[in-house]
């Protein structure tokens, strides 16, 4: 008969044998490495977009055009890039997702060095590289769900952060350099290049076709009842407007669940539209330029690689008061951080928070991917990009036009704003996962 779902706080191991123990599991290396090179090309990308934009027409609110461009998508694709998520093999659905991405950003890359790129042709690309990370994300992160058992979860989310964000590093610190030297058209082809690599790193660990699992994985907060109700065996191939009702009804029985997603969400939004002021930050209040944007950018993908070395530790012991730590060390700081006066404390103040939304992060997904079936899992996951991208949307522009038609200051204070609301969010959060035990459920 199947055992108890029973989950507890692990006990201090040794780092060491941590990872090794993660990376023992046959294809996490290549979907470290997928994540690793993936996201130092997006890096790469983005940045180099961002100066190229603010250089070609001096204006907040075209950068904050060009952060809307690449979110508007996920307005309209999550709900069905979640049931094509649900349905098909997510390690192929990743590798085709990364193949187009590639083709799009090569054409860019040619009209830039031959001279030739268009602004409007630059953000048909962002639009369209924002559809495919639109379903790209929760594919890869319901994927991990698969390679990974359920009691490494936490180390697991640890080392993809890690990888996130030691991308974004490694591009942070190099994007300044390479604009200066290639321009865009050299950013945008070691982006086509990374992607290309990113898809053969998921192609490599499997063969075979593996659509998602029916049965569930143990859950932290319980949705046995949710489970019993919706009886997935009756309706073996529902339409999709059926999978649309079956995700929200989910969300809708799972309040502690939906209480991590929008923590998530408001964090995402404000990570992502930060990007329309630190590069004002940098230009208009420090006037360091792309290197000194690089540089900043660097402390927080630094300070990010650092707390997801530490979220794992903090996780086995306080985490829902980390948690609450992190929010509010995000929510105040970035209020203050137009104040900064010098570069180094720029940087210094960025890897802190780099280093709490890591954290926040980790603790967050980790605790949505133990408690979400993996049958939900691509659907729950859009639900949770479609919540951020409406929240980051609406901050890009108000935060390009505060810093443009008010003051940079101000547009600060309404971005500490969105990281006090994923603070309340998780007020209501009455308990945080950890890392499940090791007991599985056994065959009947």
């Amino acid at each position: 008969m199947p055992s108890s779902q029973v989950y507890r706080m692990t006990s201090p191991q040794a780092s060491k044998t941590q990872w090794q123990t993660l990376f023992s599991n046959r294809g996490f290396p290549f979907f470290f490495a997928a994540m690793f090179v993936s996201l130092f090309g997006t890096g790469m990308n983005f940045a180099g977009v961002t100066l190229y934009v603010l250089a070609k027409t001096h204006s907040t609110v075209q950068v904050s055009l060009s952060v809307i461009l690449l979110t508007l998508p996920r307005l309209l694709v999550p709900p069905f890039g979640g049931v094509l998520t649900d349905r098909v093999d997510r390690r192929y659905l990743s590798i085709i997702l990364d193949l187009g991405r590639a083709a799009i950003v090569a054409v860019a890359a040619l009209l830039a060095w031959r001279g030739s790129l268009e602004l409007w042709q630059l953000y048909g690309m962002v639009l369209l590289l924002g559809v495919g990370f639109a379903i790209y994300w929760s594919s890869s992160l319901a994927l991990l769900q698969e390679v990974i058992p359920p009691p490494q979860l936490v180390s697991a989310n640890s080392a993809v952060l890690i990888a996130v964000q030691g991308g974004m590093l490694a591009a942070g610190g190099l994007v300044g350099f390479v604009y200066e030297r290639a321009g865009l058209a050299g950013i945008l082809a070691i982006d086509g290049a990374t992607y290309a690599l990113s898809a053969l790193c998921f192609y490599l660990p499997r063969r075979g076709y593996f659509p998602p699992r029916i049965s569930a994985l143990p859950t932290l907060f319980s949705t046995v009842d949710f489970e019993a109700q919706s009886n997935p065996t009756a309706s073996p191939e529902p339409g999709v407007l059926a999978d649309l009702h079956e995700g929200l009804n989910y969300l809708r029985t799972q309040p502690t669940v939906f209480a991590l997603g929008l923590t998530y969400a408001c964090m995402m939004a404000g990570v992502i539209s930060a990007n329309v002021l630190v590069v004002a930050l940098a230009n208009n209040l420090l006037h360091v330029g792309a290197r000194g944007y690089g540089f900043i950018e660097s402390g927080w993908a630094l300070g990010a690689v650092i707390g997801g070395f530490a979220a794992a530790p903090l996780a086995r012991r306080r985490p829902y008061q980390v948690l609450v730590a992190a929010l509010f060390l995000l929510a105040v700081g970035h209020a203050l951080f137009p104040y900064v006066g010098l570069l180094p404390l720029a940087i210094l103040m960025n890897a802190v928070f780099g280093g709490c939304r890591a954290i926040g992060a980790v603790l967050t997904q980790s605790s949505i991917l133990a408690s979400v079936p993996n049958r939900l899992m691509g659907r729950t996951q859009s639900a949770f990009a479609l919540m951020a991208t409406i929240l980051q949307i609406v901050m890009s522009f108000a935060l390009g036009w505060l810093a443009e038609h008010a003051t940079l200051q101000l547009a600060f204070l309404l971005l500490g704003a969105i990281y006090g609301a994923a603070l309340l969010a998780a007020l209501r959060i009455r308990t945080l996962s950890a890392v499940p035990a090791t007991e599985q459920p056994t065959a009947a």
